[in-house]
């Protein structure tokens, strides 16, 4: 049946048989890609049957549906037009495993970070006033979502009698990691009224039993219900903020919802539906470890048993944080509900009381550390870098300002795979260079990430330290040689072709390097520590340089590259400069083929310089 699904209008005629196989078709699907493609499955399985709903009551794209995050979209994808190229999901030139704009007229919002749906979907919203047009906004947000700022922000502003806006609240008890604060107590309040739901039916019952009780008695039961529902559980925050709230309502249950958002489209306000989903539906190992099957692995990558070759620069970070709070009890960490991904759930077991979980909310965790050291604590504060772009502000204003001591440690930074554009940790070093007094750097290898992050803790005032995702790259690094403050050269000073990199490129630098010294004499320099940089010691390398290539997986404008062909001008060191660097947003991939587009291979960065010096005549 799903084959032959082209559009949601294909859905709307159908019964409640056809709808029970297209929801199991549906979840198959989506398990046999992600089993093969890699995905976050707990989440999309557990999103079927009210997708389902939502497009058998709507019309996209007339109405507009929004999904927060958008990593719970894959239904939605293969019910507007998009079977034929599902098995393409999350690869290269294949469809993104988020919401894309690009890539479909029912893609309202490129989406890939929580919370910004809810004022995406009310500033559409109020366009639709504007224009007077008589379309519906939804906008699905997770419970987990509830713990970023921009959705208070937003329902504050959601009072408007006029706006045609349905919020559903996709309770499933679990963002990424397990949910944390007061917002998780509330909805556990909200699910589990049970006196209310008990004596609802008890009433309902009743006067369904009496004969004859035409329309006003059934409006009056519908009073009589909001009555009982006000005396069990008063009001709520969300109508105290003058939106309409129904739910609870099982998520799950598609006639249900289906009938939910038809009630909605009555309401002449702000409608919030609430319903309760449960994360892997249908698919039991997923059930029963949702957190575990948030995202999902190919199933054809085999798991190394071997200990060392499982390490990554996420474990290794968590390692060296573990080690260095046996010997400081002032070391405190902080997250924003990445404590698995960022590996911080070790020391959460360890020292439980010197873990803070701040939830969806990085600019909240960057100004609580900047709290933490005001107080005297140590705080190490790990973002994967995508999600760190929020809190810039914080860390200008709220740590570096205030000239305290406190470590950032920033996961994820350059080529993402997988994920793509929303992902790409390529935008830290530019905004991270504008800070006053930072100290930054950016380890290649797990030995120096290690060193690095002892130096960061042992250092002061603002403290960064960047890593990329996975595994170090392996080559022989035995040549390259310190000669300045977290600078090194593998090669004699003075070299006509000079080849400046940090973190992953530098095996691609340096293979491109023993390329190019067949013909011209040609060094290779890694640097550690980008801020301060070593000024003196990157001029030396290059001060008898015809030619200085700078490889980095960053964005152009702001970056190393632009800030030493700078110093080099600036100091009268006339050399032709090459900046090999990221210019736009980057789509999904796996690195190698994120590293051929951005021309970050070995061969891309020997065919430009020698491009480049072929033009120069030399």
């Amino acid at each position: 049946m799903l084959e032959n699904i082209k559009s949601p209008r294909d859905i709307k005629e159908l019964n409640d048989s056809e709808i029970n196989l297209l929801r199991d078709e549906l979840r198959e699907k989506i398990i046999d890609t992600v089993s093969k493609n890699g995905g976050h499955l707990a989440s999309n399985l557990g999103m079927v049957d009210t997708t389902v709903a939502l497009h058998r009551v709507f019309n996209s794209p007339e109405d507009t549906i929004i999904f927060d995050v958008g990593h719970q979209c894959y239904a939605h994808k293969l019910l507007t037009g998009r079977y034929d190229r599902f098995d393409t999901l999350r690869t290269f030139g294949g469809l993104s495993g988020f919401t894309s704009r690009g890539e479909s007229e029912h893609d309202a919002l490129t989406a890939g970070h929580s919370g910004s749906a809810l004022p995406a979907a009310l500033g559409i919203a109020r366009a639709n006033v504007l224009d007077g047009k008589d379309s519906y906004v939804v906008c699905v947000i997770g419970d987990g979502s509830f713990t970023n700022g921009m959705v208070y922000e937003t329902l504050n502003n959601c009072n408007d009698e006029k706006l045609k806006l349905i919020i559903v609240l996709n309770d499933n008890e679990m963002s990424i990691s397990q949910n944390v604060g007061g917002m998780a107590r509330y909805f556990t309040r909200l699910r589990n009224s049970k006196k209310y739901f008990k004596l609802k039916k008890a009433v309902q019952a009743f006067f369904q039993k009496i004969p004859g009780v035409g329309k006003k008695l059934v409006r009056g039961a519908y009073k009589s219900k909001e009555f009982i529902k006000h005396l069990l559980l008063h009001t709520n925050m969300f109508e105290n903020m003058g939106l309409y709230y129904l739910g609870p309502a099982d998520g799950n249950d598609e006639r249900k919802m289906e009938q939910l958002l038809e009630e909605a489209k009555t309401k002449d306000k702000v409608t919030l539906i609430h319903m309760i989903t449960l994360k892997g539906k249908g698919y039991e190992p997923a059930e029963k470890q949702p957190d575990m099957y948030h995202f999902a692995g190919s199933l054809k990558a085999e798991e190394s048993t071997d200990k060392k070759s499982s390490e990554t620069f996420s474990s290794v970070f968590a390692d060296t944080v573990c080690e260095l709070s046996e010997k400081d009890p002032r070391i405190v960490a902080v997250t924003a509900a990445m404590d698995k991904g960022t590996g911080l759930s070790r020391f959460k077991e360890k020292y439980p009381d010197r873990f803070f979980d701040v939830g969806i909310a990085e600019e909240c965790a960057v100004t609580f550390a900047g709290g933490l050291a005001i107080g005297g604590k140590l705080p190490i504060c790990a973002l994967y870098s995508t999600f760190f772009q929020r809190a810039y502000d914080q860390l200008l204003e709220d740590i570096a300002l205030q000239n305290v001591h406190a470590v950032i440690a920033i996961d994820r930074a350059g080529l993402v795979p997988g994920d793509g554009v929303t992902h790409q940790g390529v935008f830290d070093v530019p905004l991270l260079s504008t800070v006053p007094g930072i100290t930054l750097y950016s380890p290649e290898t797990f030995e120096e990430t290690r060193f690095t992050l002892k130096r960061a803790v042992h250092g002061e005032g603002l403290c960064v330290v960047r890593y990329p995702k996975g595994k170090e790259e392996v080559f022989d690094r035995s040549n390259f040689k310190e000669i300045g403050e977290g600078v090194f050269s593998d090669g004699d000073l003075g070299a006509e072709i000079v080849i400046l990199s940090y973190a992953r490129t530098v095996k691609a630098a340096y293979e491109a390097k023993k390329k190019l010294s067949e013909k011209y004499k040609t060094s290779c320099v890694k640097i550690v520590r980008l801020l301060p940089l070593d000024k003196e010691a990157v001029m030396e390398a290059c001060r008898n340089a015809r030619l200085v290539c700078i490889v980095e997986e960053s964005m152009r404008h702001g970056g190393m590259g632009e800030q030493i062909a700078s110093l080099l001008s600036q100091n009268g060191i006339l050399c032709d400069t090459l900046i090999m660097a990221v210019d736009d947003f980057l789509p999904h991939g796996e690195i190698p083929e994120l590293s051929a587009l951005c021309n970050f291979t070995c061969d891309n960065i020997v065919e430009s310089i020698e491009k480049r010096l072929h033009n120069a005549g030399i």
